[in-house]
């Protein structure tokens, strides 16, 4: 029995649709013992939700360590906020969804979602209180010592009040609107992730109390500035003028609070003639999601507590109380204080070194010296400005080039990306862009492109119906002398020049042919009615990145069983799926090394006895957030390496078009193959997974990415 079997038992392991096989020649099969001698453990999957959690984990550790420097330690418990209020918007907001609809079916964990969002409360619970007691009994007396004062209403001069009764009076009293709550006022719409003033009156004249409601203008600072690095939350500030809103009004209570909502969209895209309406309605209507948790003051009082809980329709499971201030998204304002000693030493990403100028003080010619040689870019060492950017900017400008084809998921504000193809179409050459506007978050962000786009004279298409493009893709065709010439750029992150700076990723320039025309049969497929589920260097989900991968695992086992080379590395931001993950135990069960590289989310239960004793997974986190996916597999002696867009989880596989790509030089698979020694080196600093789902700090004090840019700059100097 092969793995790739039609068979629905086996082709629809995880949730999606079956895919059409991709064969690796000659075919590589397991038996049906072997796959039973996997399948005998039940509790072989961890549970991925919970996995989730223990990466914010991993972010306040980093919060916690001491030998961090202290605004980036800051910076991670803004980043820790930031992701747990992602994660109750989509993936507990997605639990309560499935709980409610009646379609609440057994995780691959065997846990049911009821237990699963029991376990997710309690955890979350214990991480949120652990997080505020760091910023309270750690971070601000560590910041007061450096220099930098967190403070509160009370520990203010009078100068310094003085500085936020002006501020108040001027700017911020006529941007509130404060909302009583009585029978001629319904309680008023709590928007998402705001944060809210509940405050309790009493009029003096006839005693009777009232509630109202204020919030907090998120377009002010967080932290207002009082001068010489000292600051103050805003809601302190406006809790002092509350009088200036409710003249003639007795202020008894002022707590704050903050509502966090269900904001994943659902799109019925198959009932919809047009995408880009249907998700404008919907775009509308997330404003309005139920909530899924409540944060308070722990010094709330239980009257404004009830009210609130009442109103709000949540449950007192979902009610956080927590010591103020909330939100703390808002550190990300005091790690940026222009204090160098207390963050990472600085990091200027360099020119490529196949891409920088020699003599000229003019930019390199890309296409010249994509033609010479094959470049693989590694962000943010390699700069994404002097590379990508280039590429598609001097693409704009020669004209020479005929055609640009491009995918955008995510992109920054200031884009220079899209002004070079709205300079290509103006200048009179095709430009399709695949424009996803269903990336979750950035729906009005690409919508707005796409307009802007289509009104510049280029095609725009959304890509296919019930399925995300999330694939990083570029194609330039150039009219040259010796005929037309593909240039393709194949990445595994976003077109962003931003998160560029920020988000560790790899991509591939390359002018070799095969690739350049499996990308132009992928566009077409894309954009029109052509149908080629099959391609000579890419691996394309839905149709063969799982079955393309799940062979070349199974491939690893004949080589280690004929005693030849074999060993599995991969490196992704998360691991889900059951198929690979089965997979994956079936090559441990037979003696070959696997090694996991996770970010975020595993499920891959390492270090059980007879079924994954030689497989580890490490995880690494620092000052750039790892991203990029690469695929190893040592095949014999031969070894090769795949890149690219595809998580193993199944909307990557089953729900996503995505693009794998094998790397065609052995020069780049050696590159590779040292970034991954690197990342399981033993010196190498990591967390490590236990088999009961824990993650431990390894000993290793060898810092990933600081090695990454001494390697840079000695490349760079030719040390």
């Amino acid at each position: 029995m092969t793995l790739d079997s039609a068979d629905p038992a086996v082709a629809n392991r995880g949730d999606g649709v079956p895919e059409e096989p991709f064969d690796v020649e000659p075919p590589y099969v397991v038996s049906d013992e072997a796959l039973a001698a996997v399948e005998k453990y039940d509790d072989r999957f961890l549970d991925r939700e919970l996995s989730w959690l223990r990466l914010n984990q991993r972010v306040l550790e980093l919060a916690e360590d001491e030998a961090q420097p202290l605004l980036e330690r800051v910076r991670f418990a803004a980043i820790f906020t930031s992701n747990l209020d992602e994660f109750f918007m989509v993936r507990v907001a997605g639990l309560k969804r499935r709980i409610a609809a009646g379609l609440a079916v057994r995780a691959a964990s065997g846990m049911m979602p009821r237990e699963v969002l029991e376990r997710l409360w309690e955890r979350s619970r214990v991480l949120s209180e652990r997080h505020a007691q760091l910023f309270a009994d750690v971070l601000v007396p560590e910041l007061r010592e450096a220099g930098i004062e967190l403070v509160r209403w009370a520990d203010l001069d009078r100068d310094e009040q003085k500085v936020c009764k002006k501020l108040f009076k001027d700017r911020i009293f006529p941007v509130l609107t404060p909302l009583a709550v009585d029978p001629a006022h319904p309680f008023p719409y709590i928007s998402g992730l705001s944060l809210n003033l509940a405050v309790t009156l009493r009029n003096p004249k006839t005693g009777k109390e009232h509630f109202a409601r204020v919030k907090v203008p998120p377009i002010f600072d967080r932290f207002v500035p009082l001068g010489n690095q000292r600051f103050v939350p805003l809601e302190d500030v406006i809790g002092e003028h509350l009088k200036r809103l409710f003249p003639g009004m007795e202020i008894l209570e002022v707590h704050t609070f903050r509502v966090t909502r269900n904001e994943d969209l659902e799109v019925e895209e198959d009932d919809a003639e047009n995408i880009l309406a249907a998700l404008e309605k919907e775009l509308l209507r997330r404003r309005f999601g139920p909530p899924v948790r409540l944060e308070v003051e722990e010094t709330i009082s239980q009257g404004v507590l009830d009210l609130l809980v009442t109103e709000l329709g949540v449950s007192q499971q979902e009610v956080v109380r927590l010591p103020g201030p909330l939100d703390l998204r808002g550190l990300h304002g005091i790690a940026d204080q222009n204090r160098e000693e207390l963050k990472y030493a600085a990091f200027v990403p360099t020119t490529h070194p196949l891409l920088a100028e020699v003599e000229s003080s003019a930019p390199v010619d890309v296409f010249k010296a994509t033609r010479r040689h094959d470049v693989l870019l590694h962000h943010p060492y390699d700069s994404f400005a002097t590379s990508v950017q280039r590429f598609i900017e001097q693409a704009a400008a020669d004209p020479h080039v005929l055609a640009i084809k491009q995918t955008l998921y995510r992109t920054s504000g200031d884009s220079p990306i899209i002004d070079a193809l709205i300079d290509a179409a103006e200048a009179g050459k095709q430009v399709l862009v695949l424009v996803e506007i269903k990336a979750r978050f950035d729906e009005e962000a690409n919508i707005r492109w796409a307009r802007k786009l289509e009104q510049a004279g280029c095609h725009v298409v959304y890509g296919q119906v019930g399925l995300k493009t999330h694939c990083k893709l570029a194609l330039v065709v150039r009219d040259e002398p010796e005929g037309i010439r593909r240039y393709t750029h194949i990445g595994t992150g976003n077109y962003n020049s931003k998160t560029a700076r920020m988000y560790e990723d790899l991509g591939l320039l390359t002018t070799d042919e095969l690739i350049g025309e499996d990308v132009a049969h992928l566009f077409n497929n894309l954009s029109g009615f052509a149908r080629n589920p099959s391609y000579e260097q890419l691996l394309v989900a839905p149709d063969s990145v799982r079955s393309g991968l799940v062979s070349r695992i199974q491939r690893e086992i004949e080589h280690h069983q004929a005693g030849r080379p074999a060993r599995i590395r991969m490196k992704m931001n998360s691991l889900v799926d059951e198929r690979v993950i089965d997979t994956l135990y079936l090559a441990a069960q037979q003696g070959v090394p696997v090694q996991l590289l996770t970010r975020a989310m595993c499920a891959l239960r390492p270090g059980v006895p007879g079924l994954s004793e030689s497989i580890e997974v490490r995880s690494i986190l620092g000052r750039f957030l790892e991203h990029s996916r690469v695929y190893w597999f040592d095949n014999g002696g031969e070894p090769e390496a795949w890149i690219g867009s595809a998580d193993m989880m199944h909307r990557n596989l089953d729900r996503r078009v995505e693009v794998l790509v094998r790397l065609p030089e052995v020069e780049l698979v050696g590159e590779v193959g040292w970034m991954l020694d690197l990342a399981f080196a033993p010196d190498t600093a990591a967390w490590e997974l236990r088999s009961d789902g824990d993650w431990v700090r390894g000993a290793g004090r060898t810092a990933y990415q600081e090695a990454l840019i001494e390697r840079h700059r000695r490349r760079r100097t030719g040390g």
